[in-house]
């Protein structure tokens, strides 16, 4: 990585105070049409709001699936599945 420190000296600035990291930014490469894609499908304008919103959604994704496993209805089985009579009129 030819002239990496330089690269990172000038774009990426830690500011340290009593030994703390208090601020950092991270420089990444984006894919500018998945991003475009996000942004639209997220309703965000700015790319920070992009990445943030697209980190968030993600983050998330386990809990939106448990509660979705935990709710009967959610899945069209209803609380008849739970009920052996109904169900065996349901086999025939």
């Amino acid at each position: 990585m030819a002239g990496g420190a330089d690269l990172v000296t000038e774009y990426i600035r830690v500011y340290i105070q009593a030994h703390i990291v208090v601020y950092m930014k991270t420089m990444i490469d984006l894919d500018d049409e998945a991003l475009a894609l996000a942004a639209k499908e997220l309703g965000t304008v700015t790319k920070k709001d992009t990445v943030n919103a697209a980190l968030q959604f993600v983050a998330r994704r386990r809990e939106r699936i448990e509660a979705l496993l935990d709710d009967p209805y959610a899945l069209g089985v209803g609380p008849d599945i739970a009920d052996p009579d109904i169900m065996r009129e349901a086999d025939r």
